[in-house]
């Protein structure tokens, strides 16, 4: 989830409050890695660069339903008025 809009101010902590509430009540849990946000730099095809901090938000399912995390996405990318935010899925298993 990105920290800062596009003009570098700071979201209000409500929209972090909605995501994981969503998501707790989705799937029953939720970890937000909120203290020390990833650094994320990447080049333009104009050759500037951007940067932008970000807090990773992580939830563990049984199943993986592709359809639905694509419709979320959409709408974070819509709420937090961003090009794109990743969501992936990483296969874990438990030791």
């Amino acid at each position: 989830m990105p920290v800062f809009d596009q003009t570098g101010a700071r979201f209000h902590e409500r929209l972090f409050t909605e995501v994981r509430g969503e998501l707790t009540d989705r799937f029953g849990g939720v970890t937000a890695y909120v203290r020390s946000p990833a650094a994320g730099v990447w080049r333009r095809e104009d050759g500037t660069v951007d940067r932008d901090e970000m807090m990773m938000v992580e939830v563990m399912v049984k199943s993986l339903d592709p359809a639905w995390w694509a419709e979320y996405r959409t709408r974070l990318e819509q709420r937090f008025k961003q090009d794109a935010i990743v969501a992936r899925a990483i296969r874990m298993t438990q030791l």
